[in-house]
C-alpha cells in the first residue's frame, strides 16, 4: 500500500503508547472489528517493538511505528513487522532511508520550508504536527492554500469532539488520536465504543 492509501483507510488513526504484557492482539482487534484497521505505535516504551509485532499478526490490522527518529529505529520498526513509519519531524537521512526500504512514510511538518523540504525529497503527504500547538486549524488551511496538492494527518492535541472539524478540511485524510485508549486501559469494550464512534466520523462526511 502506498502512504495516501494507508491514509484514506480510516479517517482516525489510534495514536497508541502501550508498555507492558498488555492484550495487544485484543486491543488490534477491537480497533479493526469497529473500523480503524490502521494502527500507529509509537516507540516510546520499551514494549513497543514487540506491541507491533503482536498486533500485526491479527488480520485486517495495518500496524505501523510513530516516533520515529532515525535510520536504525526504521529498520527495528520494520523487522517487528511495521507496514508504515511515521515521524514527528522530516530529516533527509530518514526520507532516503524509508525510501530505500520501500516502505510507505508519513514524516511531520509543522512549516512551509518543511513541506517544501519534503516536496525536494518527493513526499507529498505529511502528518501536521503538533496540530494544535502550531496553529491548529487555521494554520494548516493557510498552509493548504500554496499546497494545494499536498495531505495531511493532523496529530497532536486533537479531541474526540474536535477530529469532525479537522476531517470536514478538503486538505485533511485523516487524524491521528491518542484519546482512544486511555493510559493503563484494559477494558476493550470501552475502546471499541470509542472506535466505533471515530469510524463513524469518516460515513459523515461522505
Amino acid at each position: 500500500m502506498t502512504i495516501d492509501e494507508i491514509m484514506r483507510e480510516a479517517p482516525v488513526i489510534p495514536v497508541l503508547v502501550l508498555d507492558g504484557d498488555g492484550d495487544w492482539e485484543g486491543l488490534a482487534r477491537t480497533f479493526v472489528d469497529n473500523g480503524l484497521k490502521v494502527l500507529e505505535v509509537t516507540l516510546r516504551t520499551n514494549g513497543a517493538l514487540d506491541a507491533i509485532r503482536r498486533m500485526s499478526t491479527v488480520p485486517g490490522a495495518i500496524v505501523g511505528a510513530g516516533t520515529v527518529l532515525d535510520a536504525a529505529q526504521l529498520d527495528a520498526a520494520i523487522d517487528a513487522g511495521s507496514q508504515f513509519i511515521v515521524a514527528p519531524g522530516l530529516t533527509e537521512s530518514l526520507a532516503r532511508a524509508a525510501k530505500d526500504a520501500a516502505i510507505p512514510f508519513l514524516p511531520g511538518m509543522a512549516t512551509a520550508s518543511d513541506i517544501m523540504r519534503g516536496l525536494d525529497l518527493g513526499l507529498d503527504r505529511f502528518k501536521f504536527f503538533p496540530a494544535e500547538t502550531s496553529g491548529g486549524l487555521p494554520a494548516l488551511a493557510a498552509l493548504a492554500g500554496p499546497f494545494g496538492h499536498i495531505r495531511f494527518c493532523p496529530t497532536g492535541g486533537i479531541r474526540a469532539d474536535t477530529a469532525a472539524q479537522w476531517l470536514a478540511h478538503p486538505s485533511v485524510l485523516c487524524v491521528g488520536g491518542s484519546w482512544l485508549v486511555k493510559a493503563g486501559e484494559s477494558d476493550w469494550s470501552a475502546v471499541a465504543e470509542r472506535a466505533a464512534a471515530a469510524a463513524a466520523l469518516g460515513l459523515a462526511l461522505r
